[in-house]
């Protein structure tokens, strides 16, 4: 599996873990990006899969952006998958 495979399949589980937590909202969250980020850094592999520790602010500013644009763009790709390519491109340090 590639690391863009890998790194899809951490933005689908936190997904799902956000929608868990917040059940009683049907998952909606105005900060979500700072949740996912948290759980992203602090729980899960990504930053071993970027090559080493990820700025939590950073991470958390680079969701809100990719969600902005993939809003505008409307690509023909699940949203985990047009996150990662950009996550790595623009965090990994490989």
């Amino acid at each position: 599996m590639s690391r863009v495979e890998e790194i899809s399949k951490l933005l689908h589980e936190v997904g799902d873990t956000h929608h868990t937590v917040y059940r009683i909202t049907d998952g909606a969250d105005e900060d979500w990006a700072s949740w996912y980020s948290s759980w992203l850094v602090d729980l899960s592999e990504l930053p071993s899969l970027l090559g080493g520790a990820v700025v939590r602010s950073h991470l958390t500013a680079l969701l809100v952006e990719l969600d902005r644009a993939h809003a505008s763009e409307i690509p023909d790709e699940p949203w985990q998958d047009y996150y990662a390519r950009r996550i790595l491109d623009e965090l990994g340090s490989d």
